[in-house]
């Protein structure tokens, strides 16, 4: 597992090789980290825990600007609400 800050307002957790549930805890402990507005960038291979992390942003109101999957690998786009 891998947080940091990427610039102002830009954070990235790479999540990667990690099995449900670690990635949504980590992003999630990732995410309270944040101001209103800032970017989180997951970056994660396990296909569940796309679900369990969309779940989880319905919840608290966070929302996934965009995902992409590429090489084997997922990248979404989390803006703080």
């Amino acid at each position: 597992m891998k947080f940091e800050k990427v610039s102002d307002g830009h954070y990235q957790l790479d999540v990667k090789g990690y099995v449900c549930p670690h990635p949504q805890i980590y992003t999630k402990k990732a995410l309270a980290k944040l101001a209103v507005g800032d970017h989180l960038e997951v970056i994660f291979d396990n296909p569940s825990s796309g679900e369990s992390i969309s779940t989880m942003c319905d919840i608290t109101g966070d929302e996934i600007v965009s995902q992409k999957q590429e090489s084997g690998k997922f990248v979404w786009d989390i803006e703080k609400g």
